[in-house]
């Protein structure tokens, strides 16, 4: 099945954002990108309103409408009554202005439809034979349904949606033409593939803007609107708004409204469990209705405002239409088969406990994932939606366990500061280095009270310090140390390493060293007078002898040399 909603990848920065507020968990985590299922997605749109990267994107069809208009054949615009909070102060005659300054050959209120589909549902709720009947114009709770709970499918009236009625209608009325539909919706681009005979293309009003910005076609406000009394299914859009326009006969029925995703789930829960009986149940997807739909602009979304221009806007008599027998107007509504995993107990408590839930008190279900519980997250990695690196507290308790392990582990010294060169961490070895018993004594306080911060000055200018070898002031020891500045975190860590012992030895060294030197340097002396007693008598020259001897005096000092380096 293809989706309307499609995921960006390499944006996605691992927020889980989308997850946690699907209301099907129909979202995959993997390699670090988070992406739809399309074989789970009911197209809500709750992914692409929440999303901070906004790495979920609506597909773009505005290339396919542009064709159909480009065509031979007529193209008449079917508009949904919610267009009046998505642009404030239009009217329905002020926007068909524009859409005819598009290229359309006409352009109608999808409410007519709504008005066939309302007189449908009357029908039914009178007919006696259903106990539970569930609206149908909401493709997003007819998803829901089919993909995840088909047992209350035989509950959903089969019936067109206002959409699909109203371009049935109209094709009837001017035969051979072509359909575009106008809308808050993002699953109504899913439906028309699904029901392919009736709309031909599905525009959310956000592509509609796109294209009237790129026509320079301008939707007039009209401070006058004309007060149309046959339009009373324009309130369609607001919750309770199919109730609102439907005549309610039955005293046997209750009639009830329900708005948004999670109340919309809760209800079907109830009508499985058997605790709802004799109701028409008004169900839509968006929190308020289509008013709050997710293709609209959000400087435009504002739920009681929106509310107040539908209700004003509809008149108290029905829009004149064609009549319809019910087998014209049926709809097929599918059942789709998700194949679903069903993991042992044994399954799951082998993730569990890979993420360090060995008991239920480990089980903390704080939701960092985007699943409301562990048991539910290991369940999503055993079906390969989700891994374990998503757990938060894990990663946590991870990271601290690595960290403290390197850092105390560690035998140089560590200190980290912040830019006020105050004492953040400090480890055991660095403690050590400082004669100070433990290190905790150490945290809060001045750098400048333990240490020259000369070096830390530096690596805060932009010098880091590599391997800088240093006498610790009044405590005799000698060390290399080491100076980052990390910009992003705001401190300053030191490495320090202990060469007390090297460079003690390298002292002493030093001083053998000298010793011997002085020692050659005397034996030299000697050698030398004896030498030019003996070349006196012998008559001969002691230049060569006195270079000779000089070179291992000069050898020896550069040994002493190499070994100080």
């Amino acid at each position: 099945m293809s989706t309307a909603l499609l995921s960006k990848q390499n944006d996605c920065r691992s927020c889980y954002k989308c997850i946690r507020n699907c209301p099907t968990k129909s979202i995959s985590f993997q390699n670090g990108q988070a992406s739809i299922i399309p074989e789970e997605c009911v197209m809500c749109g709750v992914c692409y309103l929440v999303c901070p990267q906004n790495c979920k994107v609506i597909r773009d069809d505005l290339d396919k409408a542009k064709s159909l208009l480009n065509s031979k054949q007529e193209v008449y615009a079917s508009v949904a009554p919610s267009f009046l909070p998505s642009f404030p102060g239009a009217s329905f005659d002020t926007f068909k202005k524009a859409l005819l300054q598009l290229g359309f050959a006409g352009a109608e209120e999808t409410a007519i439809g709504a008005t066939i589909v309302k007189n449908e549902y009357d029908a039914m709720c009178d007919d006696g034979k259903h106990d539970i009947i569930i609206s149908t114009c909401c493709h997003s709770i007819n998803l829901l349904i089919e993909k995840h709970y088909p047992d209350a499918g035989k509950y959903l009236a089969p019936v067109l949606s206002p959409m699909l009625a109203h371009a049935q209608d109209l094709k009837k009325r001017h035969p051979g033409c072509k359909v575009v539909f106008f809308g808050p919706c993002i699953s109504k681009k899913n439906e028309i593939e699904m029901y392919p005979d009736y709309d031909d293309c599905v525009l959310t009003f956000l592509e509609l803007e796109k294209w009237l910005k790129e026509k320079n076609v301008v939707i007039e406000k009209d401070p006058n609107p004309k007060k149309v009394e046959e339009s009373l299914a324009r309130l369609f859009p607001i919750e309770g708004g199919i109730l609102a326009t439907m005549k309610k006969d039955n005293p046997n029925f209750d009639y009830i409204s329900i708005s948004g995703m999670e109340e919309a789930i809760s209800a079907i829960k109830d009508i499985l469990a058997g605790k709802v009986h004799n109701s028409f149940i008004e169900m839509s997807s968006c929190r308020g209705s289509c008013v709050n739909g997710p293709a609209i602009n959000p400087d435009a979304r504002a739920l009681v405002s929106s509310y107040l221009a539908i209700k004003r806007s509809a008149g108290k008599k029905d829009f004149e239409t064609s009549s319809y027998k019910s087998e014209e107007l049926k709809k097929n509504m599918p059942c789709f088969s998700i194949k679903e995993i069903t993991p042992s107990e044994a399954e799951i408590k082998r993730v569990l406990s890979l993420i360090g839930k060995t008991s239920k008190k480990d089980e903390l279900n704080c939701s960092s994932c985007g699943y409301p519980s562990c048991r539910e997250k290991a369940i999503a990695v055993i079906k390969g939606k989700a891994n374990l690196e998503m757990c938060l507290p894990f990663l946590m308790e991870k990271a601290k366990s690595f960290s403290n392990n390197i850092v105390e582990g560690s035998e140089n010294g560590i200190v980290v500061t912040n830019e006020d060169f105050i004492i953040q961490l400090a480890n055991k070895s660095f403690a050590k280095m400082l004669n100070i018993a433990n290190p905790t004594d150490l945290i809060d306080k001045p750098l400048d009270s333990v240490l020259d911060t000369e070096l830390f000055s530096l690596a805060l200018g932009g010098t880091p310090i590599r391997n800088k070898k240093i006498c610790l002031s009044g405590l005799e020891k000698y060390v290399e140390a080491s100076v980052v500045y990390d910009k992003q975190y705001h401190i300053i860590s030191g490495t320090y390493h202990d060469v007390t012992e090297l460079e003690m030895r390298r002292q002493k060294e030093r001083e053998m060293a000298d010793k011997a030197a002085e020692i050659t340097t005397n034996v030299i002396e000697k050698n030398m007078r004896a030498v030019q007693e003996i070349a006196s008598l012998l008559g001969e020259s002691t230049a060569e002898t006195k270079v000779a001897l000089t070179q291992l005096k000069d050898a020896l000092k550069k040994d002493e040399k190499d070994d100080d380096r």
